[in-house]
C-alpha cells in the first residue's frame, strides 16, 4: 500500500544568502527568512514594479528620484502600498541600518500579490510591498571595470513599448536573459538589444551611451528612463559636454571612440570591445574617465545624499 511521505510543518531553505536585511508584512527580517508565496502573482505572472537605489559611504544617492519613480509605476500598474512616501524612506533607512551596511544595493517592490481565493481578476489581489538591502553590486567587476566590458549586440528585440511601458520597472526580463546567452555563446560578457526598428536598445540593466568626436548621445526609444541616464544628463551639462538622445544604429555604435554602459548596480561602466571590435583605442577612453570621476564625486554633493542613522 502506497504511504504519503511526511508533511513538513515550514519551509526548509537550503540556498545560502547574502548578508542583508529585509522588510515585509510588516517585519524586519534576515535576508534569508524574506519569502513570498508560490501564489504570488509577482512570481506568477511577473506583475510587480520595483527600483533600486544604493548606499554608498553611508548615504543613499538620488532616492527622491527612486521614490518618484516607483511611486509613479505603482499608479500605472494600478497597484497601492499601506506606505506612504515618508514612511517608505523610513524603512528603506531602516534596512540600511540594521544591516550595518555602508555600501548597499536597495531594491523595494510591489507585487500584485495574492488573491484569497486564486482569482485571475489582478483587481482581486492584495498588493505587497518588500525591501531589502545587501551588499553593493555592480554589472561590470572591478577587471572589467578597469580595462572594459566586452558586449555584444544581438539580433534580439528589446519587448516593444506598444507592449510593455519600459518607464516601469519590470520583472520582463526574458528578452534580456536570452541576449545574455546570446552574448555569451559568442565569448562576450555582457548583450546589448535592439528596438523595433533595429537601432540600439539597452541592456540587462542598464542604458547606452557612445561617444564620438566629443559628443555623446543615447537610444531615445523604448528604454527605461535610468536615474544613472539622468545623472549623466546632468554632469554632461555642467561640464559642457554635448550629451543628446537619438536613434543609434548598431553600425555607429561600433564606430563610437567611446561606448560605456549606466545602472545603479555600478555607476558608469567602460566598454572597449563590441562584437568583434575594439572601440577607440581598445582602452577606457578620456571622456568616460571624466565622466565616471564626476558621477562618484557628485556622491558627496549635499543635494543628492540621505545619510543614513546608524544605531
Amino acid at each position: 500500500m502506497y504511504k504519503l511521505p511526511a508533511l513538513s510543518d515550514r519551509h526548509s531553505d537550503p540556498a545560502t544568502y547574502p548578508p542583508g536585511i529585509a522588510f515585509m508584512d510588516g517585519q524586519y527580517l534576515p535576508i534569508s527568512e524574506a519569502k513570498i508565496s508560490v501564489l504570488d502573482n509577482g512570481f506568477l505572472h511577473s506583475d510587480a514594479t520595483y527600483d533600486v537605489a544604493h548606499v554608498w559611504k553611508g548615504a543613499f544617492f538620488r532616492l527622491d528620484d527612486h521614490l518618484d519613480r516607483f511611486f509613479a509605476g505603482m499608479e500605472k500598474l494600478h497597484m497601492s502600498i499601506p506606505f506612504g512616501r515618508a514612511e517608505m524612506t523610513e524603512i528603506l533607512h531602516n534596512c540600511v541600518a540594521l544591516s550595518g551596511l555602508q555600501d548597499a544595493y536597495v531594491e523595494f517592490i510591489c507585487t500584485r500579490g495574492t488573491s484569497p481565493t486564486f482569482s485571475r481578476d489582478p483587481r482581486d489581489a492584495v498588493n505587497r510591498f518588500i525591501a531589502f538591502a545587501i551588499p553593493f553590486g555592480s554589472v561590470a567587476n572591478p577587471e572589467q571595470m578597469r580595462r572594459g566590458l566586452h558586449a555584444a549586440v544581438t539580433d534580439l528585440v528589446r519587448i516593444p513599448p506598444s507592449s510593455v511601458d519600459p518607464t516601469v520597472k519590470n520583472y520582463h526580463w526574458l528578452d534580456l536573459v536570452k541576449g545574455l546567452y546570446a552574448a555569451y555563446a559568442q565569448g562576450a560578457e555582457t548583450a546589448i538589444l535592439l528596438d523595433a526598428t533595429g537601432n540600439i536598445a539597452e541592456g540587462p540593466g542598464f542604458n547606452v551611451f557612445a561617444v564620438k568626436n566629443g559628443k555623446i548621445s543615447s537610444p531615445k526609444f523604448g528604454v527605461l528612463m535610468g536615474i544613472t541616464r539622468q545623472t549623466i544628463f546632468d554632469l554632461c551639462d555642467e561640464l559642457q559636454i554635448t550629451c543628446a538622445t537619438d536613434d543609434l544604429a548598431p553600425s555607429e555604435l561600433r564606430a563610437a571612440d567611446e561606448v560605456f554602459v549606466t545602472s545603479t548596480a555600478g555607476g558608469v561602466m567602460p566598454v572597449t570591445k563590441i562584437d568583434e571590435t575594439s572601440i577607440g583605442s581598445g582602452l577606457v577612453g578620456p571622456i568616460t574617465k571624466e565622466i565616471t570621476e564626476a558621477y562618484w564625486r557628485m556622491h558627496e554633493d549635499d543635494r543628492f545624499r540621505k545619510a543614513i542613522r546608524y544605531p
